[in-house]
């Protein structure tokens, strides 16, 4: 049967979506090739093949206190947005996390009468869980990819389907360069990486206190992980330094990396499956943080032990953020071989969990069922007349 072409309005809104949803966009075309694809992404979803509307850096802010600051340009970005949206007549609206700005965009699309899809849930799990029954009257068909979702969502009698985790495809896509230190210059020194995240604020939050810990590790080389879709600007200080930094060569890095220093985020998930010892790292502005530790309702905030549901690895927040805590934790990771062994464990342990990769596979081969069915359902095959 011919079910036609079918348009899909894609938005993500930072680094780490944009990879998620541009591999999600490829599978999506594997199921269907005459598929068609527009929206909000960066240049992994360019790409893929999205004919995008702007660029995520537009309306990508963190922390409660820079979106308040910059709340009239996402205002106007949500009305460019919902008029785009309108010209464009999409079969679905495919939202990838941001759930600040992709909920308030599937609150018009069902104004609108627009099927809408959600592949990465929001972490309504983590506070406030009743914006579970928001979700539930706005969603169509939501799309998990912790395993621990589908029960929390079964809880508000809404059934989601659990996909797998996007970053074990990432990582088991992934071929790693078997000259990389040579071609980057490095030593044969064991490397230490920075992960500072691929946001400015995080960059601007992090890095510093993360990089005062090389002059206590002068057995070890420092390579940090800078992101293109910031300016060098925000780097330039620490190469001043002799610092080495290396540009979207995250993975490379990782396989290369005795232990890692991570901002909190899909970094965390990342570097644990390489099987790296990790810190995990976080820190916000003190008013951001005032306002938002009440309201979480859970006990970590890296992705490795929410998942294992236990803490795999050190967690330093916000006060506990400090340069001496970091090489307290670091010197246990290089130098407590049995230390390093159970950490290692609770990453194997993470990956049972996770189940096998190929999130997006699945995702996909989902989401062009529904909307097919549903086409079938509509347009139902003529046939021919016993009269």
């Amino acid at each position: 049967m011919d079910y036609g072409l079918m348009k899909y309005y894609i938005i993500c809104g930072e680094r780490s979506g944009d990879l998620h949803a541009s591999n999600l966009v490829k599978s999506i075309k594997k199921e269907d090739p005459s598929a068609e694809f527009r929206g909000i992404g960066g240049g992994y979803c360019q790409a893929a093949g999205v004919n995008l509307f702007f660029h995520y850096q537009e309306i990508s802010f963190m922390g409660i206190m820079t979106v308040l600051r910059n709340i009239s340009t996402l205002k106007k970005a949500i009305k460019r947005t919902q008029q785009d949206i309108l010209e464009y007549k999409p079969d679905v609206m495919l939202l990838v996390d941001f759930s600040g700005y992709n909920m308030r965009i599937a609150r018009f699309a069902k104004e609108h009468g627009l099927k809408v899809f959600y592949y990465i849930s929001p972490k309504v799990w983590a506070w406030n869980t009743k914006r579970a029954y928001k979700i539930k009257a706005l969603v169509d068909k939501m799309f998990v990819v912790m395993p621990f979702e589908k029960e929390f969502y079964k809880r508000y009698d809404y059934e989601v389907d659990y996909v797998g985790n996007p970053v074990y495809d990432s990582v088991s896509a992934f071929t790693p360069d078997m000259s990389f230190r040579k071609n980057k210059n490095l030593n044969e020194k064991p490397i230490v990486a920075i992960l500072p995240g691929s946001r400015k604020q995080e960059v601007k939050n992090m890095l510093g206190s993360m990089a005062q810990v090389i002059p206590s590790f002068g057995d070890y080389q420092f390579v940090i992980a800078g992101v293109t879709n910031l300016p060098k600007s925000y780097y330039q200080p620490f190469e001043e330094k002799g610092i080495k930094v290396l540009y979207d060569d995250t993975y490379d890095l990782l396989s290369n990396s005795a232990a890692a220093i991570v901002t909190s985020g899909t970094a965390t998930l990342e570097t644990a499956m390489f099987e790296v010892p990790q810190v995990v790292c976080y820190k916000t502005g003190a008013l951001s943080y005032a306002i938002g530790k009440p309201l979480l309702k859970v006990k970590f905030i890296s992705l490795v032990n929410l998942i294992a549901g236990r803490e795999v690895v050190k967690e330093l927040l916000q006060g506990l953020f400090t340069p001496a805590n970091i090489i307290a934790e670091l010197n246990n990771i290089l130098n407590d071989s049995a230390y390093r062994a159970d950490m290692v464990g609770g990453y194997k342990e993470v990956k049972n969990i996770l189940g096998s990769p190929g999130a997006s596979g699945k995702a996909a081969k989902l989401m062009v069922g529904y909307l097919k069915s549903e086409v079938r359902v509509q347009k139902p095959e003529n046939k021919k007349s016993d009269i």
